[in-house]
């Protein structure tokens, strides 16, 4: 489809921020209002964060973004690796994705983690709260998908 972006970058740090730019300037370009520009770039880049932290990459890997537009939402999704021998990462994501559609609103989960992160040690290294920022100020529908391949897909629904 014309509106929609690919891009598959190396999981490096440093690409997160080209990401965030590439998708500000193609979400421009379609016409979309600045509000949901500055939410959609956000989620993108915190799926794209997660991937990095998350995934399981060996050499020549490569992490792949869509933004794929339809007439009532926007779909970001993030494709990358994570790895056969350990799923620690891959429950801990159903877990947070679930526990965040256990709320009525995406705000009380905002606030639920917050609250968590706060009751934190300051040397904490996870604030687990990129996946609540998805949900409440990125107003979007987490899900993901398991591919037989050890890679998974994580998107976020963002309605129009």
């Amino acid at each position: 489809m014309p509106d929609d972006l690919i891009l598959t970058v190396p999981p490096i740090w440093e690409e997160i921020e080209g990401v965030r730019e590439a998708v500000r300037a193609h979400l421009q370009r379609q016409g979309i209002g600045d509000g949901s520009v500055d939410a959609l770039s956000m989620v993108a880049t915190e799926l794209m964060e997660n991937a990095n932290k998350y995934g399981a990459f060996g050499v020549g890997d490569k992490i792949t973004m869509t933004l794929e537009q339809g007439s009532a939402a926007i779909t970001v999704g993030v494709r990358h690796a994570i790895g056969a021998a350990d799923d620690s990462n891959l429950v801990r994501l159903d877990r947070t994705v679930q526990w965040i559609r256990g709320f009525q609103d995406p705000f009380e989960a905002y606030v639920a983690r917050l609250e968590e992160v706060s009751a934190q040690s300051l040397y904490s290294e996870e604030s687990g709260l990129g996946l609540v920022r998805i949900a409440y100020e990125g107003r979007a529908i987490l899900d993901f998908c398991l591919e037989a391949d050890g890679t998974v897909t994580v998107s976020a629904v963002y309605p129009l």
